[in-house]
């Protein structure tokens, strides 16, 4: 992995976008620049440009034939001479996370990051190029940005009268409703422990009438959803859904239009659930989905946890103004991923919450507290500063998460003294918080982010689509199944797709995912749901196909010991392997997963990983 340039001309270009173009735009010409389709004029323009990537109409059927790191960035930087443009983001990356350059290429990562890999090691200053031997992995000894403990709280009530807040919530919520570019004078912000928390605490404080309604427009399963479903059912809530066409997964819109137009009395409208693009596949969709909800007497809550940074920005949110938002902080991008949610009710909109003063409970919210050192060095503190008796508080207090650890916490007893104290990492005094994470985003800018994560998802979806494997070029299988959009200006940071073999049958993607892994590459599977087929003889080949990797899986309602009907096959979905881009994606991350991906054009690629396994564990693998 190449760090950025130190300056000067190079004769050579950088994979981080670093180098000097005569195609760079003054920082006059960047404001006027404010989306791709300014750029290229038109979707068509974009996929003009992405097919020049790797030359018009090229395959590749053998994965050792596939242009080189260098070649392909050469011609990814022709075809798209704006990405010059974005090379703050990659000296935010060398500078303040140089861990990205040694650990897994993460692509199973969405959310906002709160601070940077270097804030978090504290030792490694930020205004110099970080390396491997300056900043070592961090240690499961040290004490977290903050402390969380769990409390029960009455949405209604804290919507109409506020709620206790530490000076640390107070700085972080001012920060991240700047950061959302939402104002405090339309929105209450509440701490969630996660997303499905915060899906759980809107539906059971939801105010439902009679036979109300939850209306969804998700592609994919999610566990927050599936929560939500289950509290509203327990109050009488009907559950209506979107459907998705095949294979592109854009919503079926006469029937989502039906659904929300209905005559029934708009007193009797429930809840509208709407991400602004699908978080597994990267399918848009429109805001006027959520103006004619609006407009039906429907509540909206928006889903923006897989919102890219700086996207609040976007003009959309800040004229339809959304009864509810969600989204998702992590602390640490690619390596400490624990963190927290945000739930913001519209304040308008306290007549949608029930009054629970009866049931005051609600699990899923949390208080923030700076961080304490370890329980050691505080027995040795209070030892020496405290000569008197004074109250005793409980806290709890949650150690950093490694990725793919378990999360544990202790309950510590500290003075209020001690409360105050911050960490020794970025928190020096609650008044001088710095959420580095956020303020890397806001000086990379939402064209930058936006514009540099479209050049890299479609080129990484022309890429795949270029794998086929050596068959006559008539009848020949294609590599790579995409599900959702192919190139497309307005899709999101994300792709869902499967790896077929030469014979057509699907790699089951637990396979592609565990085979990616050991390639340091981290992807993630989901399950596409609600889709509908236009070709009757396609759906049954292909949930034919779904039904056996679901008795491999164990997925849902899908039994193994009887031939499933076909309500049980689409209950099933479509088992996908998931990759989403994040604000510090590189040309090489993409790079690196698409030659991993060609390794399947080889037959034996699976059976030799399997035998290279055992040869170095010694042991055998189930793959």
């Amino acid at each position: 992995m190449n760090t950025p340039c130190s300056g000067g001309e190079t004769s050579q270009p950088c994979y981080n976008g670093c180098f000097r173009s005569p195609f760079l735009v003054s920082d006059s010409n960047k404001s006027q620049s404010s989306s791709v389709s300014v750029v290229f004029g038109s979707s068509h323009d974009l996929e003009e440009a992405t097919s020049y990537t790797l030359h018009p109409y090229t395959q590749f059927t053998n994965h050792e034939v596939i242009p080189s790191l260098h070649d392909s960035y050469a011609n990814f930087t022709k075809a798209y001479p704006p990405f010059g443009n974005t090379s703050e983001v990659d000296r935010i990356r060398a500078q303040e996370y140089p861990h990205l350059n040694l650990s897994n290429i993460c692509f199973d990562y969405t959310g906002h990051g709160l601070f940077s890999y270097v804030q978090q090691q504290g030792f490694c200053p930020s205004t110099s190029v970080a390396s491997s031997s300056s900043c070592p992995p961090p240690s499961a000894s040290e004490p977290p940005f903050f402390d969380i403990s769990h409390k029960p709280v009455n949405l209604h009530t804290q919507m109409l009268h506020g709620g206790q807040e530490s000076e640390l919530e107070s700085r972080i919520r001012e920060r991240i409703m700047a950061f959302m570019n939402i104002s405090e004078a339309d929105y209450t912000m509440v701490f969630i422990a996660n997303e499905v928390s915060a899906f759980k605490l809107v539906a059971e404080s939801f105010q439902f009438q009679s036979n109300g309604e939850l209306l969804t427009v998700y592609d994919h399963r999610s566990e927050a959803l599936e929560a939500m479903i289950e509290a509203c059912k327990a109050q009488g809530a009907h559950i209506l859904s979107a459907e998705f066409c095949w294979p592109n997964l854009g919503i079926k819109h006469k029937k989502l239009k039906k659904m929300i137009m209905s005559k029934r009395d708009k007193r009797k409208r429930g809840l509208f659930v709407f991400p602004l693009h699908s978080r597994v596949t990267g399918a848009p969709y429109s805001y006027v989905w959520m103006s004619l909800a609006q407009e039906n007497g429907w509540r909206v809550l928006v889903d923006a946890c897989a919102f890219a940074p700086k996207e609040m920005d976007t003009l959309g949110l800040n004229i339809f103004k959304p009864d509810f938002l969600i989204c998702s902080f992590h602390k640490v991008y690619g390596a400490n991923p624990a963190g927290f949610g945000c739930l913001f009710v519209k304040k308008s909109s306290v007549s949608a919450i029930k009054d629970s003063a009866k049931n005051p409970t609600s699990l899923g919210t949390i208080s923030l507290f700076p961080a304490f050192r370890q329980t050691h060095e505080l027995q040795e503190e209070l030892q020496s500063e405290t000569s008197s008796p004074h109250e005793i508080e409980e806290v709890v207090s949650v150690s950093p998460k490694q990725k793919g650890s378990q999360s544990s916490s202790e309950i510590v007893e500290l003075p209020p003294s001690i409360e105050s104290t911050p960490s020794r990492r970025g928190l020096s005094s609650v008044n001088e918080i710095e959420c580095r994470g956020l303020e890397h985003a806001d000086s990379a800018g939402l064209i930058q982010i936006s514009c540099r994560a479209k050049y890299l998802i479609n080129w990484l979806v022309n890429a795949m689509m270029s794998l086929q494997h050596p068959h006559d070029p008539q009848t020949g299988v294609s590599l790579i199944r995409i599900y959702g959009p192919n190139i497309n200006a307005h899709r999101g940071p994300a792709v869902a797709f499967n790896v077929f073999d030469w014979k057509g049958e699907k790699v089951d993607p637990f396979v592609v995912q565990k085979l990616a892994d050991r390639n340091n590459i981290s992807l993630s599977r989901a399950v596409l749901q609600k889709v509908r087929f236009f070709d009757k003889n396609e759906e049954e080949r292909e949930m034919g196909i779904e039904s056996r990797v679901c008795e491999v899986e164990g997925l849902g309602q899908c039994g193994n010991n009887h031939v499933k009907t076909k309500r049980e096959r689409n209950e099933c979905g479509i088992s996908v392997v998931t990759a989403a881009l994040g604000f510090l994606t590189n040309f090489e991350d993409v790079y690196r997963l698409w030659a991993f991906l060609s390794r399947f054009l080889d037959a034996d690629f699976v059976e030799k990983e399997r035998w290279r396994y055992m040869a170095l564990n010694q042991t055998t693998i189930d793959i």
